[in-house]
């Protein structure tokens, strides 16, 4: 063990602890506790005693997001505990570490039909929304298995990202959208009378069944007016971020039932455990509910 420790300390600077601890047999974890019983006020300086305590910490909530967090939001994990530390330092701390969060990749799928009747774009790329149930906006990505793509389908709420619909299905068709937009309506039964449901040009969005279903459901539609993807730039970032943080991190994949999995898994970390920057890097969850105990603070203060 001793041996093991030694051989990390005289190469992490340039290798990373994640990288040596790939090839030794010792866990990451196992050589950050060691330092930090190894390093006493006699054999080490302030710093170097923070820092082994800090990057205890930040392998710990790295795992804890599956090795998604990048140094901001660990940084603010460790905020968010009592661990008051700069942002440079976690930056720093995580480089000496070797490691690092995800970064997300370009995504496109649209496959449009200029014949079809298209309904006005009413949100012109201004994605935001004053509460949920305002705007919601749909598209979908693919993933290569062993046997084949599969596809999978969301709809987010614009007002915390929080994911509302998903289905996963083996054929890019009208139905795979159709029952993400079903799983949305029956979970938040919205007020028809102020909801936006924005898509892109896809012919999935455009077609009869999904139509007279928004019909059905007295939601007003909107699709995308110029036809790129920053017609519906926020569904194309959830889309980038589910294909980074799931199915390139995770795979590769045997088929479409273990991305079934994976992705009820991630959907449901989404929503009440990822922070967002966008929304003060908090999860969706907590943003909504910060929200309607806004109302209630407001409503108790009238009264």
């Amino acid at each position: 063990m001793e041996e093991m420790i030694m051989f990390i300390d005289d190469h992490r600077e340039h290798l990373g602890v994640e990288a040596i601890c790939k090839v030794l047999p010792i866990a990451p974890s196992t050589y950050y506790h060691h330092k930090s019983i190894e390093l006493d006020p006699e054999k080490a300086s302030a710093r170097a005693k923070r820092d082994t305590f800090l990057m205890t910490k930040i392998h710990i909530y790295w795992e804890k997001s599956r090795k998604r967090y990048g140094a901001v939001k660990i940084w603010h994990d460790l905020l968010d505990e009592g661990t008051v530390v700069a942002r440079c330092t976690v930056v720093r701390l995580m480089k000496s570490m070797g490691i690092q969060g995800i970064t997300r990749g370009d995504v496109t799928t649209t496959k449009s039909n200029p014949a079809l009747p298209c309904p006005e774009d009413k949100v012109n790329r201004k994605f935001k929304a004053p509460a949920p149930n305002i705007l919601w906006v749909a598209d979908f990505t693919y993933v290569r298995t062993a046997v084949g793509f599969v596809y999978v389908a969301f709809i987010i709420d614009v007002f915390a990202r929080y994911i509302v619909g998903w289905k996963v299905s083996s054929s890019p068709n009208a139905q795979m959208v159709l029952d993400a937009l079903d799983q949305a309506l029956a979970a938040r039964q919205p007020d028809p009378k102020t909801l936006i449901h924005h898509s892109d040009r896809g012919v999935q969005y455009l077609s009869i069944k999904y139509t007279e279903r928004l019909e059905e459901a007295k939601i007003d539609p909107s699709v995308g007016s110029v036809g790129d993807s920053y017609d519906n730039a926020m569904a194309e970032t959830i889309n980038g971020l589910y294909k980074a943080e799931v199915i390139e991190h995770e795979g590769p994949w045997q088929g479409k039932k273990d991305v079934e999995f994976a992705t009820l898994d991630w959907v449901h970390w989404f929503n009440h455990e990822r922070r967002f920057g966008p929304i003060g890097y908090i999860a969706p969850a907590q943003a909504e509910r910060n929200f309607y105990d806004s109302l209630n603070t407001v409503t108790i203060a009238a009264e």
